[in-house]
């Protein structure tokens, strides 16, 4: 009896990580689909007969998306949980994706992809709750930092199979394919996920909703948060300029193999994962919790990763490559848990996940903005030495964004000493 005792606190114990494993999945793999767009642009252009332009739309559509789903998703999450939530998201993702491969029309694409990127967006609260729920507040930095991985991973992953595979066979199949063993993750996760039996209680005020606005209008007039929200802006869209235009940069004007234009992308990618934990130990143990310090030292290394890509000469060796993008990948791709850090400690405690929430919505903009007009400026061009060095022009506004951050911080630190 004893045993049993022991054995069922000892099942207890690795629950949250049982089911933190399920959250993973479903977030990998919602990843590997959505963020395909990148690694996949070059091979969708030559068979629709794109721009460069009309390229930089695909992750615009799948992040409108995603602004679009985020909050009404979260809200929904609260009411029904994350169980049902991990099979409709991923299907969502999935069938738009295989309807997609069976169109010509760039419009009904594009489309197709913005309700994908409900599902691909809508994961995000979604596994947030879980962890949130699951974990305690000592687990919970560990358990999410483990799950946003899961976002640079997936999108790594699908750089490392469905390129090479996509060369082969087309890239109309292999998105069939893999959209249909999303879904089937999907159902793996709703059957072997389980929301808490306990669940804190949710209190019913009738006023919810004009509470909820007032306290969004309120975010709204926060000076701090609009300046590291409009700040994210910029280094998210730079992010997801990177990630849709690399492949094709080294490509077309480096003149490497496509394989290889793949795995520098995973390499960026890989260097977006180890940011998203390093840069967070560096603030804790190096900098003593000073995220904007940390922040602005972000900025300055994508400023000078940016400039040193701008002027990069055909046929550099990919040895060379490497560490570069490594560094772009690890500043521009690694920033998001500082940029979160920064958007709670902003606000009072308990407007923390508004806050975040309310960041990140602005922050969507720069992702769905700055693509295609880095494919314009490349089109206008035709080069990308302007496309980067419109990311340099950008990490210089955001420079000069988290100066009157600090300049305001400051003021506020002085005001209460006195």
């Amino acid at each position: 009896m004893r045993i049993s005792h022991l054995e069922s606190a000892s099942q207890d114990l690795y629950r949250p990580w049982r089911m933190l494993l399920w959250l993973l999945v479903a977030q990998v793999m919602v990843a590997f689909i959505g963020r395909s767009l990148g690694p996949l642009g070059v091979l969708i252009e030559e068979d629709l007969y794109l721009t460069k332009a009309q390229v930089g739309l695909l992750p615009s559509a799948l992040f409108l998306g995603q602004a679009l789903a985020s909050i009404p998703t979260g809200f929904l999450a609260d009411r029904v949980g994350s169980r049902p939530l991990l099979l409709m998201l991923s299907t969502c993702l999935g069938t738009s994706f295989i309807i997609m491969t069976f169109l010509e029309a760039f419009w009904l694409v594009l489309l197709l992809i913005v309700i994908g990127g409900i599902g691909y967006g809508g994961m995000h609260p979604t596994t947030n709750r879980g962890i949130v729920y699951w974990h305690s507040q000592r687990q919970r930095g560990t358990a999410m930092g483990i799950k946003q991985m899961g976002i640079t991973f997936g999108s790594a992953l699908s750089a490392i199979l469905l390129l090479p595979l996509a060369e082969d066979y087309g890239w109309r199949i292999v998105v069939l394919i893999a959209s249909i063993g999303l879904i089937a993750a999907g159902f793996l996760a709703y059957f072997l996920y389980r929301d808490p039996l306990v669940e804190a209680k949710k209190t019913k005020d009738t006023s919810s909703t004009s509470s909820t606005w007032s306290s969004i209008a309120a975010m709204a007039k926060n000076k701090p948060l609009l300046l590291i929200s409009f700040s994210a802006m910029g280094i998210n869209g730079s992010q997801m300029c990177l990630n849709t235009y690399l492949v094709l940069f080294t490509y077309e004007q480096i003149g490497i193999s496509l394989v290889l234009a793949g795995i520098l992308l995973v390499i960026s990618e890989v260097g977006g994962s180890v940011g998203r934990i390093g840069w967070g130990v560096i603030s804790d143990r190096l900098f003593g919790g000073q995220r904007l310090t940390v922040m602005t030292i972000i900025v300055i290394i994508t400023l000078t990763a940016s400039i040193v890509v701008a002027f990069l000469p055909a046929g550099t060796p990919f040895q060379w490559l490497v560490p570069l993008f490594f560094v772009f990948g690890f500043s521009v791709s690694g920033f998001n848990g500082i940029w979160m850090n920064l958007a709670s400690e902003l606000v009072p405690k308990e407007q923390a996940g508004l806050s975040s929430g309310f960041s990140i919505t602005l922050g969507s903009l720069g992702v769905i903005l700055l693509p295609p007009l880095f494919g314009l400026i490349v089109d206008q061009t035709a080069g990308y030495m302007f496309g980067w060095l419109m990311i340099s022009g950008i990490m210089v506004f955001v420079m000069l964004l988290l100066g009157q951050l600090f300049k305001m911080k400051k003021e506020q630190q002085y005001a209460r000493s006195t």
